[in-house]
Formats: structure tokens, sequence, C-alpha cells
């Protein structure tokens, strides 16, 4: 079981799990509109999952060191591209919705919804484009950094607004604004550790 939790396998068993998951909903339910609409709701729970692992992977070892924190840091890069998978779906998901039923679609979403999300996605295929190990040197290192930690805080940001959009008028969204809200206290308490350890030093 370790094997397939490593590296690339680890993105690979991962996408395996979504792909036979994005299936279900056809076995349960008649309706496509609302098999399709289970997918994008189920998706971007995998995807909140993948995303805050890999954005909290470095603060994590930092505020809670072992072996799992290890682990996660280690496979930050391929937690991300996962999160990557498990979002393009939930892409998919998102436009096949539009197609079948238009007017649900912009009954549940608007114009600027779409803008903030499409952006979202450009940040998530540049970050996952470079995220080979020689992408730093053919864009360049600081220009690399600041691609992957501006577009960490704008998902992170997507999704505080979305699941907080929803916990405002569904409780059951609640877990995940914990989720959210735990992260960046996680990345806040990681800082204030470092900052520490610098004039320590």
């Amino acid at each position: 079981m370790r094997y397939l939790l490593e590296g690339g396998r680890l993105t690979l068993t991962v996408t395996i799990i979504l792909l036979a998951a994005v299936l279900v909903p056809f076995f349960l339910l008649d309706d496509v509109v609302a098999s399709t609409r289970m997918i994008i709701r189920g998706t971007a729970r995998t995807s909140l999952l993948l995303f805050l692992m890999a954005f909290v992977a470095s603060a994590m070892v930092r505020v809670f060191p072992g072996w799992l924190t290890n682990w996660q840091r280690r496979n930050r890069r391929y937690l991300g591209l996962a999160f990557a998978v498990s979002h393009g779906l939930h892409l998919v998901a998102i436009i096949a919705f539009a197609r079948l039923d238009p007017v649900a679609f912009w009954q549940v979403t608007n114009t600027s919804m779409v803008v903030t999300g499409g952006l979202a996605y450009l940040f998530i295929a540049a970050m996952a484009a470079t995220s080979l190990d020689r992408a730093p040197a053919l864009i360049g290192m600081r220009a690399w950094s600041l691609l992957h930690r501006m577009g960490a805080w704008y998902i992170w940001l997507s999704f505080a607004v979305a699941f907080g959009r929803r916990a405002a008028i569904d409780p059951a969204y609640w877990p995940a604004m914990l989720l959210i809200a735990a992260a960046l206290v996680i990345r806040i308490l990681a800082w204030v550790r470092m900052r520490r350890q610098v004039l320590r030093a």
C-alpha cells in the first residue's frame, strides 16, 4: 500500500479512485443532470481536501513534526497534481451541467463567479505545468516562486468564498469552512515559528 502512496504513484492512485467515483452517480441516479450535479459537489470536496493537504504541507512539518507530516511534505507536489486532476473533473462536470441544463446552471452561478473561477483554473493549469523539477530553471526561480505563492493563496481564497457562500445557508458546509480556516491558522503558526527561529539565529 505504501508503494502506491509515494510520488507519481500517489497521483495515479488518486486519479484512478476519482475516475471510479465519478461513475458512481450514474449508477445511483437515472437523471443525468442530477448525476452531474452530484459529481460537481463530490469533486468540489475532494479538490478541497487535496488542495489543503498540499497547501499546508510544509507548515504542518513545522507545527506538527512527525512521519505523517513528513510524508505530506515529501509528496506535496503529487498531492497538488492530484488536486489538479480532481478539479479538472470538477470543471468537466460543470461544463456538462451548463450544456445539459443552462437555465438551472445560471440560476446557481453568475458571470463574476465564472470569471473568478476561470482565473483559479488558470493558476491551477500554470502551477501544474510548472511542477516539474526543471520548471524553476526555465522560468526563473523568482517567477516560479511568485506564481506558486500567488496561485496557492488565490485558490485558497476561492475555496473560502465558494464554500463560505454555501455555508451561510447550509450547515452541511461548515466542516469544510473549519478545514479552510484551520489551514490558514496552521500557515500563520508555521510562519510565526519560522520568524522566531530567524530572530534567534
